[in-house]
């Protein structure tokens, strides 16, 4: 079951979060702009700090720079994917059976994303995304990842 999502942009600043589950956290909007700062720089330790470099420092499925992909908690999976512009958008979920591949729900969103965000010419970008049309289709995204059982019907 999926928790909560957040996208932050390349300087670091929490451009959209939400939650997508009752059992996420209730967590305010500073908190959560705290959680989008920390990710962000701990995103960019993990790239300097790593004793392996991908091929250019980038990952070839994305075209990203090196960075946290994955981190497997016990009961929680928190998943990134980082665009060629820096832009992450991370994606949590409780630990299942019926497991569905997180990578592919944030290329999805990332789709949503670009879609919904970045064609609205009223959007600027690295501003806070108040996109209805994006929140409509996070929302039915996510309702047919949990009717389908992990996988999209997009």
């Amino acid at each position: 079951m999926f928790l909560s999502l957040f996208i932050v942009n390349q300087s670091g600043g929490l451009v959209y979060h939400r939650p997508l589950s009752p059992l996420a956290p209730k967590i305010d909007t500073n908190d959560w702009l705290r959680i989008g700062s920390t990710f962000h720089s701990l995103h960019c330790l993990a790239a300097e700090a790593a004793p392996v470099r991908l091929p250019k420092n980038r990952n070839q499925r994305t075209g990203a720079d090196d960075g946290i992909e994955v981190i497997d908690a016990g009961g929680m999976i928190l998943q990134c994917l980082q665009t060629r512009t820096g832009m992450k958008f991370v994606i949590t979920s409780t630990k299942t059976k019926e497991d569905c591949d997180l990578s592919d729900v944030l290329r999805e969103v990332y789709l949503l994303y670009v879609d919904c965000a970045l064609k609205n010419p009223f959007y600027e970008l690295d501003m806070p995304i108040k996109v209805d049309l994006f929140n409509r289709g996070v929302d039915l995204l996510i309702e047919q990842y949990h009717s389908s059982g992990g996988s999209s019907r997009r």
